[in-house]
């Protein structure tokens, strides 16, 4: 399997995961494919904030984003796009629901990929699968179900 990752920190924050745990995280969401070309952006709010402002109108920072390729038409390349995860919110969610940190950048790592794959939760029937392949591939992972 070819699956390149690009794990790059805007900072230092404690709880992060390390490479191997993204990686892990992002083979199970990627399911059986061979080949992908994916990058995972760990920031601080104030990114977050901007990034989330710049691209979804929204001024508030946000736990993830997810960014897809968009790859001119007959280019053929595995790159799925860029995740960038606000570590400080993750660590503050996790506490506020009562989670493992490590369960919950779990979860929004997988998330991201799933978004990156053209997964979406706009829609109810939507929302509903793709919580569902999240619960089912975090269990594979032996993580507890994050909706519960």
């Amino acid at each position: 399997m070819a699956i390149e990752v690009d794990l790059q920190f805007a900072g230092e924050w404690p709880g992060v995961p390390g490479e191997e745990d993204f990686r892990r995280w992002i083979v199970a969401a990627l399911d059986d494919r061979e080949d992908a070309e994916l990058t995972v952006r760990v920031v601080g709010r104030a990114e977050s904030r901007r990034l989330n402002r710049t691209y979804r109108q929204k001024d508030q920072e946000t736990n993830v984003l997810s960014f897809p390729a968009d790859l001119p038409e007959g280019v053929d390349l595995p790159l799925l796009g860029d995740i960038v995860v606000c570590a400080p919110l993750v660590a503050e969610e996790a506490a506020e629901q009562g989670k493992l940190v490590s369960a919950h950048w779990a979860h929004l790592t997988i998330h991201g990929v799933l978004h990156l794959l053209g997964h979406d939760h706009q829609v109810v029937d939507e929302a509903e699968q793709m919580e569902a392949l999240e619960i089912s591939l975090l269990s594979s992972l032996g993580i507890a179900d994050p909706y519960a």
